[in-house]
């Protein structure tokens, strides 16, 4: 009998099959680059690994990186809700929030107030755009002291005062983790991921959330633009990382191979499965 985490990566690869992945043509499944031989070898080993697609009907790229952000927000709800036993807690996945809705950034919607209703624009000018919207977040609710004094009594009105994770202390809710989700990786888009992450770690005012990328990009090129180097981006997790270092090394692409391996031993780049429990971490 397979265990849950094995079950749900199969769960979210058949249902990709059945609603986002399909082939442009004979040699060329849509994430892919289709003017890229070695892309189109690589996805094309991968998807024969994972099944057929279910359906021949095109998909446009927006409507495609919608889909994958829907099955990776599915996947993480499923598996991160069954992780109690390691990370007790209210918890709740959303998409498309802005940060300033949790506690470390609640300051960054007077800054954005401010520059608005700035009539000569120089708060605008100074300031910058400070709206950062995950494509997925996780948050935690803060708790009653019923809770927290639950096995001891830990809290009472003389101290403890201001920690986020107090309810009684008026605290919104406490960002745990960005995900951003890319369908594939292209050179004009990946940075956008990097700068998300950066104005995450620079605007908080408390901890920093987990900050991950989650892709089914094949070419470990690509995947490296994002994955390699450290202090923005905690890691990239694959859609389908066993499937692709088997597709790689099959391709025999030596550069691509030393790169992928580069990334994987170097710990910058993992499988979805083990992402809820690094979110966990």
């Amino acid at each position: 009998m397979s265990a849950y985490l094995t079950n749900e990566r199969s769960g979210l690869h058949a249902r990709a099959l059945n609603r986002l992945i399909r082939y442009r043509s004979q040699d060329s499944p849509n994430f892919a680059d289709a003017a890229s031989q070695v892309s189109k070898k690589i996805a094309a080993r991968v998807l024969k690994k994972l099944g057929a697609p279910g359906s021949r009907q095109q998909l446009k790229g927006q409507e495609a990186g919608r889909v994958f952000e829907e099955l990776i927000a599915g996947f993480l709800s499923n598996c991160f809700n069954r992780l109690d036993s390691l990370r007790p807690g209210k918890w709740h996945l959303r998409r498309g929030s802005e940060i300033a809705e949790f506690a470390q950034y609640a300051h960054l919607a007077e800054l954005s107030l401010a520059a608005r209703t700035d009539p000569k624009g120089v708060l605008r000018t100074v300031l910058g755009d400070y709206t950062v919207k995950p494509d997925i977040v996780i948050s935690r609710s803060p708790e009653p002291d019923s809770v927290i004094n639950s096995a001891t009594p830990l809290v009472d009105d003389r101290s403890v005062l201001r920690s986020p994770l107090r309810a009684v202390n008026g605290s919104a809710p406490i960002l745990h983790a960005s995900i951003s989700c890319k369908y594939t990786i292209r050179s004009d888009r990946s940075q956008n991921s990097r700068t998300e992450a950066l104005n995450l770690i620079r605007n908080r005012k408390g901890h920093a959330p987990h900050i991950a990328v989650v892709t089914a990009e094949p070419m470990p090129s690509r995947l490296g633009s994002l994955a390699l180097g450290t202090g923005d981006i905690d890691c990239v997790y694959h859609f389908a990382l066993d499937e692709l270092i088997a597709s790689v090394d099959e391709v025999g692409d030596e550069t691509a191979q030393e790169l992928l391996a580069i990334l994987v031993d170097g710990k910058r780049l993992r499988d979805v499965s083990d992402l809820p429990l690094d979110l966990a971490a």
